[in-house]
């Protein structure tokens, strides 16, 4: 049994999210939702997807979270040709040893931003799920450990732009969650101009340590927030939206074998229960409620529910069937 949290761990949590939180808006303007899941992600120790196009500032988002936290920052420019050695790393021969030495790749760091994922080939994108799911990678027969903690933040481009790939299936669902960005508001965007001005560098700049949290602090968060309560009836309602989009749970939607030819698989109860926990400790409570895991419903099941080419040709989209399933889907 996980022993329960205290009191003072609870606030201190609530307290280190905090300086996160304003961390992250002091150098990102608008982008909340980005910002909390990013955060949330963080916490309950999974991987994020963002979609947008390009300009959106997701690289600065994952610079700042890097930065905001003390940890080690890689970014990797995917292109068609990168291999996954370039990812991993590869063996080299030493003439003067006369023995093959591991040199690791750029994968070696806390956040590893793969910036523009879908323009690499499959090949390359499959390189990444040993170490998103093990945090460890193979080189040449030998298992090495990567940094804790490890997060891996990949963008993509919309589908239809051209020279992407689609992301394999197996490889979308090892993400917790997938984030999409839209273009700021004109408010938002002179505030990113009156940003860019007054800081005089594109790049966001390096926080004071005072406004820092260090490494070990995460550690200490994602150590809180597997202690924080769930209780049956919400590890049924996390099954039961899961279940809905395959066709089953409790109140099974109609005609939806025509829409989703697959629905979300346990993987999206799992990361439902995990996120309902990391928000659950980030707002300073030690169990979870239905609002915890809805706030995120979107970004945990939209890329695990694949849809019928009938429905796309309808114009339908996954949201709008995450959004059939919170309907229907009683909380407790």
């Amino acid at each position: 049994m996980q022993p329960t949290l205290t009191s003072s761990d609870t606030e201190r949590a609530k307290e280190l999210t905090a300086q996160l939180r304003q961390r992250f808006s002091a150098q990102v303007v608008g982008q909340t939702m980005l910002r909390e899941s990013l955060i949330t992600s963080l916490i309950a120790g999974g991987h994020v997807l963002i979609e947008s196009v390009p300009g959106l500032a997701k690289t600065t988002a994952a610079q700042t979270l890097a930065q905001s936290v003390s940890g080690t920052f890689k970014r990797i420019q995917c292109t068609p040709d990168l291999m996954p050695s370039d990812l991993v790393g590869t063996q080299i021969f030493d003439f003067q040893s006369q023995k093959l030495i591991t040199q690791i790749g750029p994968i070696d760091a806390n956040f590893v931003l793969l910036d523009e994922i879908n323009r690499s080939s499959a090949k390359t994108q499959s390189a990444m799920l040993e170490a998103m799911s093990e945090g460890a990678v193979s080189i040449g027969g030998q298992r090495i450990e990567l940094p804790r903690p490890f997060m891996v933040i990949a963008t993509q481009n919309p589908i239809e732009e051209e020279g992407t790939y689609s992301l394999p299936e197996a490889q979308m669902d090892r993400f917790f969650m997938k984030t999409l960005m839209t273009y700021p508001s004109a408010e938002e965007e002179q505030d990113v101009l009156r940003l860019l001005t007054s800081r005089g560098t594109d790049t966001p700049s390096d926080a004071p340590l005072d406004q820092r949290i260090d490494i070990d602090d995460v550690q200490f968060l994602r150590i809180c927030a597997r202690r924080v309560h769930v209780s049956d009836q919400i590890m049924k309602y996390a099954v039961d939206l899961a279940s809905t989009t395959r066709g089953a749970g409790p109140r099974p939607i109609k005609g939806l074998a025509q829409l989703v030819r697959l629905g979300a698989s346990p993987r999206a109860s799992i990361a439902l229960v995990r996120v309902g926990q990391a928000f659950a400790l980030m707002n300073g409570r030690d169990y979870v409620i239905p609002e915890d895991m809805k706030t995120f419903a979107h970004e945990i099941l939209r890329h695990r529910i694949l849809l019928t080419f009938e429905a796309m040709a309808d114009n339908l989209s996954s949201d709008e069937v995450v959004d059939k399933v919170l309907e229907v889907v009683p909380a407790p």
